[in-house]
């Protein structure tokens, strides 16, 4: 029986996890690292951007069943869910950085005792469980299997739905034997409704890293398109229209890069494990990883015959309609103007972003005598901008769309000159 479960980290997807087990009738105690989380979250507050998040998180601490806390608890189940970002280091693969996992689980240690199960839900390379995790519990004198039970089960959420798909997605279960992915499942059937597969911890860690891996190989696919369609003049958001009316065909949505903590990370723990087999994969990472500098180098050729002395970043975020900067390739876009351009003056406008690492501008400070507006993100909010408004207050009336937000017909008539990943 599951009456306190203890979930490590309090992001993206700790949080909602924290919560939807809270409001089910768990008592959770959520630990983050950070003073601000816990403090924010105690208040009945969340410190991330997530639809209908605050109203569960709210409910979840009035009730008493949620509360944030800087150090663990006794629990009957442990669930870590901290990130799993690179090294920082110069070398072509990039490799996981497991020391976020590994404090959690020694930050546990101290808490377990026999019959405890102890979940994995952070995405993390092959082997995390088995290699890692195990041997931290086994240091203590506990039987993984027997006394302790270890199972992975990684998240399938889409930003800005986690909460609906959370509860309504299919998931995946692995443990590190048939028990532990028994009680794991039996812990998320509080919430989840949609169906549970069991299988064992590496496959299941497996599946993980080539759902995402899958998209990112098509990502690149339609990149690569997208290259070959500018070169030749013809629109490949039209090729891509077209071509999907194949029953058997769904080319993803080209764009300036590949961000966020999924997509653009995972397809990497599979090339480090296996750099000679991954070569596919490798070359696609490769071919994501380049297109902010496609971006950077098309706006080069638009200085050649425009002098260019300010850029209005529109979106800084990895994905539309969400606050998460995290791998996100407009930043990469932004380091690689300052490196190309002298003196060039860059301003950011994102609706959603109130990180305060990053100068965002209010909508006239960021186009105020702009020369291109450069669009990176696919907010809603662009689709909304009134041409005619924009054009009056920028210096010159240039604007490039990376992600075919915007009707360009509109800013055409508004006497803009437009340019369009893809087509251009």
């Amino acid at each position: 029986m599951f009456n306190k479960i203890c979930v490590m980290g309090l992001g993206y997807i700790g949080l909602p996890t924290s919560s939807l087990f809270a409001t089910n009738g768990i008592k959770v105690i959520g630990v983050d690292i950070n003073k601000h989380v816990v403090d924010t979250i105690n208040s009945g507050d969340i410190h991330i951007e997530e639809p209908g998040l605050k109203t569960l998180v709210s409910a979840a601490v009035k009730s008493g069943n949620l509360v944030a806390s800087l150090e663990p608890q006794e629990a009957d189940a442990f669930i870590i869910a901290v990130p799993t970002p690179f090294k920082h280091s110069d070398n072509v693969i990039k490799e996981a950085d497991m020391s976020y996992v590994e404090l959690a689980m020694k930050m546990i240690l101290p808490y377990l005792k026999k019959g405890n199960l102890v979940i994995l839900e952070s995405t993390s390379p092959i082997g995390t469980c088995e290699k890692l995790l195990k041997p931290i519990i086994e240091s203590a004198n506990f039987s993984v299997g027997e006394d302790i039970y270890l199972a992975h089960c990684p998240e399938r959420v889409l930003p800005g739905k986690i909460l609906k798909e959370a509860i309504s997605n299919a998931r995946i279960i692995g443990g590190i034997n048939e028990k532990s992915s028994k009680l794991a499942e039996k812990l998320y059937r509080t919430f989840v409704e949609g169906e549970i597969y069991l299988t064992n911890a590496t496959t299941a860690e497996m599946c993980k890293l080539m759902e995402n891996t899958y998209r990112d190989v098509n990502i690149a696919l339609a990149n690569e398109l997208a290259n070959i369609c500018s070169k030749i003049g013809i629109n490949a958001w039209e090729v891509i229209e077209y071509a999907n009316k194949h029953p058997r065909v769904n080319i993803h949505s080209p764009g300036p890069g590949v961000g966020g903590h999924c997509i653009s990370v995972d397809p990497w723990f599979i090339i480090e494990k296996f750099p000679n087999e991954a070569n596919i994969i490798k070359l696609c990472r490769i071919t994501n990883d380049n297109q902010p500098k496609n971006v950077v180098n098309f706006i080069k050729k638009i200085d050649q015959e425009i002098e260019i002395k300010k850029i209005t970043i529109m979106g800084i975020t990895y994905k539309g309609n969400v606050d998460d900067t995290r791998e996100s390739p407009a930043i990469e876009v932004i380091n690689l103007l300052k490196e190309n351009f002298d003196n060039i003056s860059i301003s950011i406008y994102d609706p959603h972003v109130k990180d305060k690492k990053f100068e965002i501008s209010n909508l006239e400070d960021a186009f105020k005598n702009s020369d291109l507006a450069l669009l990176l993100t696919n907010h809603n909010d662009f689709k909304y901008l009134s041409p005619d408004e924009i054009g009056k207050i920028m210096n010159k009336k240039i604007i490039y769309d990376t992600r075919n937000c915007l009707d360009l017909s509109k800013w055409e008539k508004a006497e803009f000159r437009t340019y369009l990943l893809g087509r251009d």
